[in-house]
């Protein structure tokens, strides 16, 4: 695997370009591969994950002083939630980068945004690795920390559902309703479809592993329908 392009991407040439690779393989691939001697990125993760939390924490107490725990930690998980994580791997061109078996490869739905967020800290984890707290904290610092002001500005870190209902509240008048509208698959595996509602209109569908899921993901394409 050739990283050179990623690492004139991101600023960082690695003494060590194993663990670079590393960072990119799925545990899937391994599962297809196993006669290369290849480790997968997991344990990178848990290490990028725990770094990313302290540069992040850090960052956020001396922004904002006067903010209390609630607040911090709700613009922490704003920062460090999947989307944000996979979006920003994907502006770095992480996708085109991984190593995963066939079937995880077809998938390009949220399944992918898992990877990639995974992906992206063990990026992180990689790069602690190789130069040190100090060159990780830079690379957080120029792709993660950025988005902070936006995400306050448009109170992005409340969730979905709370941000529908308060829009809606605001613009309608009306308080939003879910109703699950079919579910699928095995007890085990069930999948559930979620209607929101603004009186009789539909605004839109969700679709998840749980009501609750699918209540989310049913509020953030609300949002966008409404441009709210």
């Amino acid at each position: 695997m050739n990283l050179s392009e990623f690492e004139k991407k991101i600023g960082i040439t690695f003494k060590d370009k194993a663990l670079l690779e590393r960072a990119f393989i799925h545990r899937s691939y391994i599962n297809e591969n196993r006669k290369k001697g290849l480790e997968h990125n997991e344990r990178l993760e848990f290490l990028g994950d725990a770094v990313l939390e302290l540069a992040v924490t850090d960052f956020l107490f001396g922004k904002y002083p006067d903010k209390p725990e609630g607040d911090l930690t709700s613009y922490r998980s704003a920062l460090v939630n999947t989307q944000t994580l996979s979006s920003a791997a994907n502006s770095l061109g992480a996708n085109e980068h991984l190593m995963l078996s066939k079937g995880e490869s077809q998938d390009t739905g949220r399944a992918r945004s898992f990877i990639l967020a995974n992906t992206f800290e063990s990026i992180i984890g990689a790069i602690y690795l190789d130069q040190g707290y100090q060159t990780a904290k830079d690379f957080i610092a120029r792709n993660i920390f950025p988005l902070i002001d936006e995400i306050v500005r448009k109170e992005l870190w409340k969730d979905a559902k709370s941000r529908f209902q308060e829009m809606a509240q605001e613009k309608t008048g009306i308080t939003p309703s879910y109703k699950v509208l079919n579910e699928e698959g095995p007890d085990h595996a069930r999948i559930f479809s979620v209607g929101l509602f603004l009186g009789d209109e539909k605004v839109s569908e969700g679709r998840g592993e749980s009501k609750q899921e699918a209540e989310q993901m049913a509020a953030e394409g609300g949002l966008k329908v409404k441009k709210w």
